[in-house]
């Protein structure tokens, strides 16, 4: 069972109150398969609100939320997170972000609640604030407003005071946030990839539609979602199907020791770690480009559909590998150690050979990219 299925599963034994397998998929999930949720981040948090009974899951997400703010508040499906959400990420103490930026965050998310809200704050009326304080009523509470450094913080209480100029302002104080750094570090536009750019990418994706002509980085329909990468999650074998275990549409890039070649494959299926077969597609393919320059490249597409990729038995040996004819493989347990990786010149399964030697060679480093329509 891939993942994604085992994720529906447990969404539908709670749906039918089957409350006890329902935990132990949700415990499974976190225990086995904490990469997958990661990967699917997004999707799984607002999921998991709509039911409100994975509590497990809710704090596994905000664990995460807390030191990685940015991983929602930047989302593009912010301002259509759920109100029990919302309110479960305010409520943590070590939350890392300044309480001046969840002030805004939270102002940005209640007025997308009310688009028929005036555009311009000097055109609000009484009746306009009362309806976005209507609509923060529970997230207000949440806000620590004298934590933050200037004369707006207290707007609230001055609206407040504004409407209802005989009722006592009554404030509950609460404690700072638990900063685990003094200082948030500066945001980096880090690359999607160490090995590949965007001109690459967007060639890839070409491949992937069948175009004649490339796709341009600006009009490139898809997004390379990072999944794995051997110098940060490790070289061996194994740890390749147990990361990408599940994934469907995947790029992997390798770069190649002692060359500048960038070699790679596509492949349409899920990764299984328990299967242990020829598995068919006529999707696939394989692919090198020489150096950074895009020109020279090689693309290779599969041509015998039922041996398009060998799910090996030997997964602590055979990573992924497209036909025999592109294989990343190792005998000591770490691509970067031997020279035991090769790509075959024989054309038995794909169109030709993407490589002009039949050395075996090792690696410096690999990727694997979930490949996913961008979101509009």
């Amino acid at each position: 069972m891939d993942t994604r299925t085992m994720y529906d599963l447990m969404i539908v034994a709670n749906e039918l109150e089957f409350g006890e397998l329902s935990q132990k998929l949700e415990n499974h999930l976190i225990e086995s398969k904490a990469s997958w949720l990661r990967t699917h981040f997004t999707f799984v948090y607002h999921s998991i609100f709509k039911h409100n009974t994975f509590k497990n899951l809710e704090k596994f997400c905000n664990d995460i939320i807390a030191k990685h703010p940015s991983i929602i508040f930047e989302s593009v499906e912010f301002t259509s997170l759920h109100e029990s959400a919302l309110v479960s990420i305010l409520k943590r103490d070590d939350l890392q972000m300044k309480e001046s930026e969840i002030w805004d965050y939270l102002i940005k998310w209640g007025t997308a609640q009310n688009p028929t809200l005036p555009k311009k704050l000097e055109e609000w009326s009484d009746e306009n604030f009362m309806t976005l304080k209507t609509t923060l009523q529970q997230c207000l509470p949440l806000i620590r407003y004298f934590h933050i450094p200037n004369s707006d913080a207290l707007w609230n209480d001055l609206k407040q005071h504004l409407i209802l100029p005989d009722q006592p302002v009554e404030t509950i104080i609460l404690p700072p946030r638990l900063v685990l750094k003094q200082e948030l570090p500066a945001r980096t536009n880090e690359p999607f990839s160490i090995i590949i750019n965007e001109e690459h990418a967007s060639m890839i994706a070409s491949w992937i539609d069948n175009r004649p002509t490339s796709y341009s980085s600006r009009d490139n329909p898809y997004e390379f979602q990072l999944i794995l990468r051997g110098s940060k999650d490790g070289f061996a074998p194994r740890t390749f199907w147990n990361i990408c275990d599940g994934h469907a549409n995947t790029i992997v890039v390798t770069k190649v020791k002692g060359t500048d070649e960038i070699i790679g494959g596509f492949n349409p299926l899920a990764w299984d770690n328990s299967k242990e077969r020829w598995m068919k597609t006529d999707e696939s393919f394989i692919f090198s480009f020489k150096d950074a320059n895009i020109q020279n490249s090689i693309l290779s597409r599969v041509k015998n559909k039922n041996h398009a990729l060998w799910y090996s038995p030997m997964k602590d040996i055979v990573g992924p590998n497209f036909g025999g004819e592109f294989m990343i493989r190792s005998l000591v347990s770490s691509f970067t150690q031997d020279t035991e990786s090769w790509c075959k010149k024989n054309t038995r399964y794909y169109e030709k050979p993407i490589r002009t030697t039949n050395d075996s060679f090792s690696i410096i480093d690999y990727e694997v990219f979930k490949v996913a329509k961008k979101s509009i």
